[in-house]
């Protein structure tokens, strides 16, 4: 991969990641239309994946040391444990795909650039129909109310991504 395809695809990543798309998916493409292939792929994914990890560590610092300051600092159940306990609740159902059915989800990354389409073109229609749904309804804000039922739905709507090429981003905000 030259330095060019690699920039290219770091700014896909980059664009890609904070929107409620797949970033996967559209690196995805990218690869493919830049026709980089091989192990150098997996180890470019990860390489921006880290990154990724890292600049929303850096943009959200306050925040993350806040998280870390209520959890660590005190024995009492805060607002802090709850948000952190959630997470941890949330990643349940990807720990279980992840261990449980390793092969399985393996097996659908070499389908190709069509099961990446129609996963998008699914994403695209349920975050219509989510924005939809939310102006008729008048929801005034999901996160407020976020409960540990949501946190395991979340977290299933990502175990369901990762079986289908990571081409659907979970989230509908």
């Amino acid at each position: 991969m030259s330095w060019l395809q690699a920039l290219i695809l770091g700014v896909v990543q980059g664009l890609t990641e904070f929107l409620p798309v797949s970033s996967s998916g559209h690196l995805e493409i990218g690869h493919v239309l830049l026709g980089t292939s091989g192990e150098e792929n997996l180890t470019f994914a990860i390489i921006v994946h880290a990154a990724t990890v890292l600049s929303t560590l850096v943009v959200l610092w306050r925040e993350v040391a806040q998280l870390f300051r209520g959890t660590f600092t005190t024995l009492q159940w805060n607002a802090e444990k709850d948000y952190v306990a959630k997470i941890l609740v949330s990643m349940i159902p990807v720990f279980i795909v992840g261990v449980f059915f390793k092969d399985t989800v393996e097996s659908f990354f070499g389908d190709g650039l069509l099961l990446v389409g129609i996963c998008l073109l699914i994403t695209a229609v349920l975050l219509a129909l989510s924005e939809w749904l939310q102006k008729k309804t008048r929801i005034e804000s999901f996160r407020l109310n976020y409960c540990y039922g949501l946190a395991l739905r979340s977290e299933e709507r990502e175990c369901s991504a990762v079986l289908f090429l990571d081409g659907a981003h979970p989230y509908p905000w």
